[in-house]
């Protein structure tokens, strides 16, 4: 159990990271951060998860690729809805790094639930960025692949 010290640490330290996103300016910064940070912040301590739809309405590339990578600790608990939620809102964005980041964690989606994935996919993947499919379908089996790369 946390003392309230404790969690007015992590809160602290959530506070300072969402301060100094001008200087988490690479991907290795973000993706190396925002999920053990943030995502796990928001999870363990039950707390809203707007921040990242805020920050995936942003214009910075990595405020934008901190939303999908801090939902990757969501998708360790099984929780998908976020991820799927700020995938869809990245679908358009013309930054290949998004692409990657949001292909990626859709994998990781796939690996836990396949039939979530599907789902997306089925929606969406004949508009998706042909990077970001990629990275989703990695796991799948060739015949499942090609399929979904003749959609594109």
């Amino acid at each position: 159990m946390l003392s309230r010290r404790d969690i007015r640490s992590c809160t602290d330290i959530v506070k300072l990271y969402l301060l100094s996103t001008k200087y988490i300016n690479n991907w290795d910064l973000v993706d190396t951060s925002a999920s053990y940070i943030l995502g796990a912040y928001l999870f363990e301590f039950k707390q809203t998860r707007n921040i990242l739809y805020t920050l995936a309405r942003s214009p910075h590339l990595w405020r934008k690729r901190i939303a999908i990578i801090a939902s990757g600790y969501f998708i360790t608990k099984h929780q998908f809805a976020d991820t799927i939620k700020i995938a869809r809102l990245l679908l358009n964005d013309i930054h290949d790094l998004i692409h990657k980041a949001v292909g990626w964690v859709l994998r990781e989606v796939g690996k836990r639930d396949k039939a979530v994935l599907v789902a997306f996919l089925g929606t969406h993947a004949s508009h998706m960025p042909r990077t970001m499919l990629r990275y989703a379908i990695e796991k799948f089996s060739w015949r499942e692949r090609q399929k979904y790369l003749d959609m594109v």
